[in-house]
């Protein structure tokens, strides 16, 4: 958990993503992983020029809209539009790896650092050169494009946050309603409604795992409603306080770490090598309105090298718990 406050804020809003991955892990689907967010902020950090210059901390993401590339293929399942590949030279179609696309209008906000902070009129034009620079840039593998229709995109924004507790949010919430960061919603780390979940699944079957409660938040839940005058019953869907969903954390060692060139084939020879597997927890989709500071929707990385944790954290819970 991180304790300080972010003294500082870049905010691009409204940028609009064509064709981004919407497959985020082997066991999720329907928005991109936080770690391919995480991935842009470091790879927007070291394509600025020295009189852009920033340390990159934290990144949070709100989504406005979005538009899964996929159509029905039957009760309650979905189909991807794939691409039409060039047929192999017997003829017959390639074989291919499913890909999963999705547009989306999302505004990001970054938690960031200078070591001499600039005024005013010198923060909004280096604001403006970097919202230049990440429209040049892939975010989960979609493009950046200026979106369509008479609206106009609000600018980008670089501030600093008082240093009083009451200023500090009321600065966060003018930033909401000038970078028109509503209607959307923020996706924040949510472990505690897991824990909660195994708890009452528990109740009833003592040998559940956080795996059971973590598939139980994968899943439609339908349930039977019986009038107690008339007798007549209905079906209807289990629903729960708050906006839910599985979503990946990050990746877990399978084993030792190799030193660089011992494991054929792998991408990179000269750093170290290491298997892996995902790693899951719940998310939740929050209003921003809701949040008081920045921190409850910001991600960062939480690495335990020593025990193989490769992840990321964000503090929703504990700011909305203290």
């Amino acid at each position: 958990m991180t304790t300080n406050k972010s003294r500082h804020l870049l905010v691009l809003p409204r940028l609009r993503i064509q064709n981004a991955n919407a497959i985020s892990s082997p066991l999720t689907w329907g928005f991109p992983a936080m770690s391919a967010f995480v991935g842009f902020m470091h790879a927007l950090e070291r394509r600025l020029p020295d009189d852009l210059l920033l340390e990159f901390h934290q990144i949070g993401v709100i989504c406005h809209s979005h538009e899964i590339l996929s159509s029905s293929a039957g009760y309650n399942l979905q189909q991807f539009h794939l691409t039409r590949n060039p047929v192999g030279k017997d003829g017959k179609t390639a074989a291919i790896a499913e890909e999963g696309r999705m547009h989306l209008d999302i505004s990001l906000i970054f938690s960031v650092d200078r070591e001499t902070w600039p005024d005013a009129a010198e923060s909004q034009r280096i604001a403006r050169e970097i919202d230049d620079i990440v429209h040049g840039m892939r975010i989960a593998g979609g493009s950046i494009i200026e979106p369509a229709g008479p609206i106009r995109r609000p600018n980008p924004r670089l501030v600093s946050m008082p240093d009083n507790s009451d200023e500090y949010e009321a600065e966060f919430r003018r930033l909401q309603r000038r970078s028109r960061l509503l209607p959307g919603f923020a996706l924040v780390l949510n472990e505690q409604a897991l824990s909660d979940r195994l708890a009452e699944i528990q109740y009833d079957a003592p040998d559940a795992t956080r795996l059971d409660a973590w598939l139980d938040y994968a899943r439609l839940h339908r349930d039977c409603i019986v009038d107690a005058e008339t007798g007549k019953h209905r079906w209807q869907i289990r629903s729960r306080p708050g906006w839910h969903v599985p979503i990946p954390i990050g990746y877990g060692a399978l084993g030792d770490l190799h030193a660089p060139g011992d494991v054929a084939n792998a991408r990179d020879s000269t750093s170290s090598f290491r298997f892996v597997e995902s790693l899951y927890s719940i998310g939740q989709w929050v209003s921003p309105h809701r949040l008081s500071r920045p921190e409850s929707l910001l991600w960062y990385i939480d690495n335990d090298l020593e025990h193989g944790v490769y992840r990321l954290n964000n503090d929703y819970t504990h700011h909305v718990h203290s």
